[in-house]
């Protein structure tokens, strides 16, 4: 495949070039009153676009996550932008006129992705820098990967498939057998070969042709329809293996950076609010009801080992406590417990999980054994959310889908929100899931009942 390489580095030179200009003109005292301010902008760009991989190239990847992309990267840059103001010369200048000088900054860098992205459009549709690929083999899998080849934005030119099965197709080139020829004769760069349509022996051949003729070769597995947009490709010594359900979190340095955030997230949680909340809650409760400080209940963890579950105690102490949700005006709920629940202040608790190891503060909510039993027969996919540990709130809970399961409709959006966060994980995710879940506390939820 041919590929320009100046496209990154240009965009990095010409938005850091914008930036130093408006902070030049906008805010000279930028640059009057030393060289620091204009390291740290400069530097606090370069972090922010490294951590949101921002200048990251991926022919594939759809629009909408361009654009969310580049929302977080010019938001996570403003915070850094207005938190130097508290360090640096800032009292000539409103906050309005600061902002009004970011929002210009993020026009230029808007402006030039439009305009870079145009050129590049224009420049591949004369095809000055299109790739010319062929496919060898037929199948299901042909029709899928030509809406990616047809694309003006992926840059390919599709010239025709070969398959020993005569086809009626204008695309058709003919045989396997004529297909060695051709790609030497009509300067191909990409061979796709349909695994299920070839035999070993001409893929060899194949994979020997192109190694030696600077041709690029690619296989497109038989995969039976069963692939996931969670999917890996892993390396057991030379034999590749298929993960289906791929996960960051199963890589050793994720798993330790969440546990360290855990750890330590947790214990300020403890030691600031736990430590003295705790005592007011035991008095409060003593003229509330009657019943212990602390519920525990048994619930399903990580790979379906049962933990005990803490909360401050928000209900009567009834026989059915471990077979059925709270509801809506359930007469089980005290009167400071009704307080509780609405402020998520039960939940608590839960940071001693967290502690223990039993628990993260970011994960699927764990539920009761019995319902565990009953969701894993009806909702499809349920039990793949216990790869990971559950947590005390999650995507799933900021996103509306907390509390009692009224619908099957509940469950199922839950099981689908559990599943993105465990295939999209990252400490960004858990930060902003965190946020959003501060934020609903304040602003009040309906389901927190």
């Amino acid at each position: 495949m041919q590929k320009t390489y100046f496209g990154i580095p240009l965009s990095q030179v010409i938005h850091i070039l914008a930036l130093n200009v408006t902070l030049f003109y906008l805010i000279p005292e930028t640059y009057r009153d030393g060289i620091w301010g204009v390291i740290y902008y400069n530097l606090a760009w370069l972090f922010t676009t490294h951590l949101t991989r921002f200048y990251v190239k991926l022919r594939k990847v759809k629009l909408l996550s361009v654009a969310i992309n580049f929302g977080r990267t010019l938001t996570l840059y403003g915070v850094l932008f207005f938190t130097s103001f508290i360090f640096l010369n800032s009292s000539a200048y409103s906050f309005l006129y600061l902002l009004a000088v970011y929002l210009f900054f993020c026009v230029q860098i808007i402006i030039f992705r439009l305009l870079f992205n145009w050129a590049r459009k224009t420049y591949r549709k004369k095809a000055f820098n299109q790739s010319k690929v062929v496919v060898v083999g037929w199948d299901k899998n042909l029709k899928k990967v030509r809406a990616i080849f047809d694309s003006p934005e992926h840059n390919y030119k599709y010239v025709g498939f070969f398959d020993n099965k005569n086809s009626k197709s204008p695309t058709y080139l003919g045989p396997i057998e004529n297909c060695y020829k051709y790609i030497f004769e009509n300067d191909i760069s990409e061979v796709y070969c349909i695994a299920s349509r070839l035999s070993k022996e001409e893929i060899i051949s194949l994979m020997h042709i192109a190694d030696n003729s600077f041709k690029r070769i690619k296989i497109i597995p038989d995969n039976k329809e069963f692939f996931s947009r969670a999917m890996s490709i892993e390396l057991y010594g030379s034999v590749p293996v298929l993960n289906l359900r791929a996960s960051q979190l199963e890589l050793e340095y994720a798993n330790l950076v969440k546990r360290i955030f855990d750890i330590v997230f947790s214990s300020l949680v403890i030691v600031l609010i736990l430590s003295w909340l705790i005592p007011i809650i035991f008095i409060l409760q003593k003229f509330d009801s009657k019943g212990p400080l602390f519920f525990k209940q048994k619930r399903d963890g990580v790979n379906k080992k049962t933990f005990m579950c803490y909360k401050f105690r928000s209900m009567t102490p009834t026989k059915d406590c471990d077979t059925k949700m709270a509801t809506k005006n359930d007469m089980r709920v005290t009167r400071l417990g009704n307080i509780m629940r609405k402020t998520s202040i039960d939940e608590l608790p839960q940071f001693l999980n967290v502690l223990k190891g039993d628990m993260s503060v970011v994960g699927p909510r764990p539920h009761m054994q019995l319902h565990t039993q009953q969701f894993k027969d009806f909702v499809d996919k349920y039990l793949v959310r216990h790869f990971l540990k559950p947590g005390i709130t999650g995507l799933a809970q900021v996103k509306g889908y907390r509390g009692e399961i009224v619908n099957k409709s509940d469950i199922v959006n839950r099981v689908r929100y559990d599943i993105f966060y465990m295939e999209k994980w990252s400490l960004e995710l858990d930060i902003y899931i965190i946020y959003l879940t501060v934020r609903n506390i304040f602003k009040g939820e309906e389901k927190a009942y």
